[in-house]
């Protein structure tokens, strides 16, 4: 009746299960349970076990008038294992914490528990109850004197050894994939403890935690395709948010100093490893602070939570911890270089060669030839960067690029020493862009030439659909003219930063429930 799924179709073994679950309710037992208090999580319950009381129990337990002196818990979980032995069940129960062997005799437990124990399947969910003790063969176990429904599992669970191993279905069934596999559930409780040490590592800076739109009616804050919707009340076009930069900073014109946003941003772009069209970011923005008041703050938040994951695992000493190959030591000082020194680097001549670099991209993208031929020089310069030259990067070693040419930062207030520079600094990580950082523009002349520039310039380099998008912010050029403070501000990306604190290679692996195509 129970045990392992035998080579039957899905459509049968679903059949005997709802059987099972009829039999279940002619017991007077609802299925799919009831509210139940007092329950233990299973880790719980396994240090509950006593050794004196668990040797005092095998020595006096058949004196007359004995009171049985191990510890009584009430745990719940799914069966992951189950052996029948006729007038006595063996059970493997999971939780979010692990899994407790139960015994079931039909001598000591209730009887409507034993009927019902006889009736459960593999992925069942029971409440039981009873006393913690110890088998001759060393396990702690709950020797069961009542079972309980919990919920009634109606399909065949994943193999037994294998568990729930294709990528696929561990995505689409996420709700199968966590107790299937104990290591995604670590995984997403460390993900929750990562968010919430920053939230509150922002806090303790002084940051104050801010809500902004997320449909907004101008698709702003970044150079991204955004998604678009309809307001049927208002008759208007909307738009998931590409960033909160642009309301963020109005925050700082209405006169707080400092505030952050942990939240979803939206852009209607690709798929892979290190994308996924909805993502976490955190924003904050430091009225009188600069690039380098945010870089420091995100490079003591980073420290600060890998040793927290560090220390969590049992670490000691340095915060060192494993991304694939690669150990990255997050206690020493992040790296910096500039972006013109790995441009160099990369190519063999200077950034500033812009015509040289012109003919360099058209060579390696001669499909596109026409449309580089037209291309602000430094959108090319920026092409062949991303092509090599954060390649150059040891990927070990965190590390903040500097010094982007202003061209390509229409956001960010040039270098007063090097108008051409940007103060600016992106910070990477085993490869990846994690942060980038910026002292913020916020002369409303400059902006308004910037945000002129920069469509002009996409819509020299190809007519796409996303430069229908792009429309002047003049509401916020309004609040610079009010007047916003010299500011510093940060974007971090959290989906990215969870893959390299918990060893994770694919974004998908960090999210609960990353964007799939839909089932046929």
């Amino acid at each position: 009746m129970s045990g392992n799924p035998q080579p039957e179709s899905t459509g049968s073994l679903e059949h005997q299960r709802r059987s099972n679950r009829d039999e279940v309710r002619k017991l007077g037992m609802n299925p799919y349970g009831a509210r139940i208090d007092g329950l233990l999580t299973l880790a719980d319950a396994r240090v509950r076990y006593d050794e004196a009381a668990n040797i005092e129990f095998n020595t006096r337990g058949k004196e007359a008038g004995f009171q049985d002196p191990r510890p009584k818990v009430l745990v719940s979980g799914r069966i992951m294992l189950l052996r029948d032995n006729g007038k006595l069940l063996w059970i493997n129960l999971r939780d979010a914490t692990g899994d407790l062997q139960v015994a079931i005799s039909q001598k000591d437990c209730s009887e409507a528990g034993f009927k019902l124990a006889k009736l459960t399947d593999l992925s069942d969910i029971i409440i039981v109850s009873g006393r913690v003790m110890k088998t001759k063969t060393g396990e702690v176990t709950v020797w069961a004197d009542d079972v309980r429904p919990g919920a009634k599992c109606l399909v065949p669970p994943p193999e037994k050894h294998a568990g729930l191993q294709d990528v696929e279905i561990r995505y689409r069934q996420r709700y199968t994939d966590l107790w299937a596999n104990p290591e995604t559930m670590k995984v997403f409780e460390q993900r929750s403890r990562i968010v919430g040490h920053i939230r509150r590592f922002m806090e303790s800076r002084g940051y104050l935690e801010v809500e902004t739109p997320m449909l907004q009616s101008l698709a702003g804050g970044a150079a991204a395709r955004p998604f678009v919707t309809k307001m049927n009340a208002l008759d208007i076009n909307l738009f998931m948010r590409i960033a909160p930069e642009l309301y963020l900073k109005r925050l700082l014109v209405g006169g707080m100093p400092k505030v952050f946003e942990i939240n979803r941003n939206f852009r209607n772009e690709g798929l892979d490893k290190q994308h996924n069209p909805e993502f976490t970011m955190l924003e904050a923005y430091h009225a009188f602070g600069d690039v380098e008041t945010v870089m420091e703050l995100t490079e003591s938040a980073i420290r600060d939570v890998a040793m927290m994951v560090h220390r969590g695992g049992g670490g000691s000493g340095d915060a060192v911890l494993p991304f694939g190959d690669l150990s990255i030591n997050f206690s020493r000082p992040f790296e910096r270089v500039r972006y013109g020194e790995l441009f160099e680097k990369a190519y063999g001549y200077a950034m500033t060669e812009t015509e040289r670099a012109r003919k360099d991209l058209a060579a390696k993208m001669p499909q596109h030839a026409k449309a580089i031929a037209t291309m602000d020089p430094w959108l090319v310069v920026n092409e062949l960067f991303e092509m090599k030259g954060e390649d150059q990067l040891d990927p070990s070693r965190p590390t903040f690029i500097t010094d982007y040419p202003s061209a390509i930062s229409p956001l960010t207030r040039p270098k007063p020493s090097n108008p051409g520079l940007a103060d600016r600094a992106d910070l990477f990580i085993a490869g990846m862009e994690i942060a980038p950082h910026y002292t913020e523009l916020n002369d409303p002349d400059v902006q308004e030439a910037k945000f002129r520039e920069q469509l002009s310039g996409l819509d020299a380099e190809k007519n796409t659909e996303e430069n229908t998008f792009r429309t002047m912010d003049h509401d916020f050029l309004r609040a610079l003219r009010v007047g916003m403070p010299p500011a510093g501000g940060m974007g971090l990306g959290i989906d990215r930063l969870v893959m390299i604190l918990t060893n994770q290679r694919t974004i998908r692996d960090v999210m609960l429930f990353p964007l799939m195509r839909p089932e046929a």
